[in-house]
């Protein structure tokens, strides 16, 4: 059927007259005065748009046609659906050729203007920060090193005073990666530090080095923890190296990132790979009295930190008798939440462009 409006008007006629035939009642009559709000329109008025309109009004409400003209009435909204829907192809069809002629005529075309700008992006609120790290660590004389994600048994855990019983294992819920049997065990590196011992078999003392990169552990989701986030390790080895000299980079490392001095409290904290180990908080941003961030605490863990165990020395082929070291563990997405004062660390890899398009 081609589409007609007076072929229309036809058919919901006698899809009415169909209609009046069935009980009535309430829902007959709301029916009943919608499909004559369509015959009542005139043939100009009865566009195709309007007339699969009416078409889907039958076909939703066809319990309320006795069942002896239920198929007669489906058949007859179907094929003004049809006519319809072909009208409207035609029609925007025509519509899409009229405005490709219009626009090869060259009519209205200025090739003085301008062409439009692409969108521009911006840098990830973790590569900004990290950028900047590693520009202060490179001022001082740092070097900036990298390491696999897919790490071994052994660099993640054993090199780093973690034997296989040792319950610091348990802090740590790792995603470990199939192997096959009788291979050294994988797993997605719970964090930085062992880049500390590649670092130590590849560089001769005394030096410097941050390592900024992802880590994977398997928490439980909330606004401040996430199974993939973002840390940056930092080791020193050299001659006589003392706490004294642990405190003093790190003041100098986050007045560096703030650009003002920030409360911050040193704390006792225990980490196999350290001896002594601290703990360095932040006075949290977004509270006076707790808030979810910092666990109601009013303060945020920020940087574990310590002098490096004399056990990890030697896994890196050290002598703990002739070099000290310190090394800290930068949790570099709480410091992006600190920098830009994100409340929920879930939005860093939530991949909203909303969230995104603000940095």
């Amino acid at each position: 059927m081609t589409y007609d409006a007076q072929a229309v008007r036809a058919l919901l006629d006698e899809i009415l007259a169909a209609l009046a035939s069935a009980p009535e009642s309430d829902e007959t009559r709301a029916l009943r005065e919608r499909l004559a709000r369509f015959t009542a329109l005139s043939g100009a008025e009865l566009t195709p748009a309007l007339a699969l309109e009416a078409s889907a009004i039958p076909l939703g409400a066809m319990r309320v046609f006795p069942k002896e003209a239920r198929g007669q009435v489906g058949a007859k909204a179907n094929a003004m659906k049809q006519a319809a829907d072909a009208a409207l192809a035609q029609e925007k069809e025509a519509a899409l050729a009229l405005a490709l002629a219009e626009e090869r005529t060259g009519k209205g075309f200025d090739a003085t203007l301008p062409p439009p700008l692409p969108s521009r992006g911006s840098l990830h609120p973790i590569t900004q920060v990290t950028r900047e790290l590693e520009d202060l660590f490179t001022s001082m004389g740092w070097t900036i090193l990298d390491g696999p994600e897919v790490e071994t048994e052994h660099f993640n855990f054993d090199a780093l005073n973690i034997s296989p019983d040792h319950p610091a294992r348990d802090t740590m819920d790792t995603f470990w990666v199939k192997t096959a049997p009788g291979a050294e065990r994988l797993v997605m590196r719970t964090h930085t530090s062992p880049v500390q011992v590649r670092a130590m078999k590849r560089l001769t003392p005394p030096f410097r080095a941050i390592v900024p990169g992802k880590v994977f552990r398997n928490e439980a989701l909330d606004a401040s923890h996430e199974h993939t986030f973002h840390q940056m390790e930092g080791l020193v080895v050299g001659k006589d190296i003392s706490v004294g000299h642990l405190i003093g980079a790190m003041k100098t490392l986050l007045r560096g990132i703030f650009g003002r001095d920030i409360e911050i409290r040193l704390r006792p904290g225990y980490f196999p790979f350290v001896e002594p180990g601290f703990e360095l908080d932040a006075r949290c941003p977004f509270c006076k009295e707790g808030c979810s961030v910092c666990k109601r605490s009013t303060w945020i863990e920020l940087l574990p930190c310590g002098m490096v165990h004399p056990n990890v020395l030697r896994a890196g082929g050290i002598d703990p008798e002739q070099w000290t070291g310190f090394a800290f563990g930068l949790g570099l997405s709480r410091l992006v939440m600190l920098r830009f004062s994100i409340d929920d660390i879930r939005h860093l890899l939530g991949g909203d462009v909303r969230f995104l398009e603000q940095f």
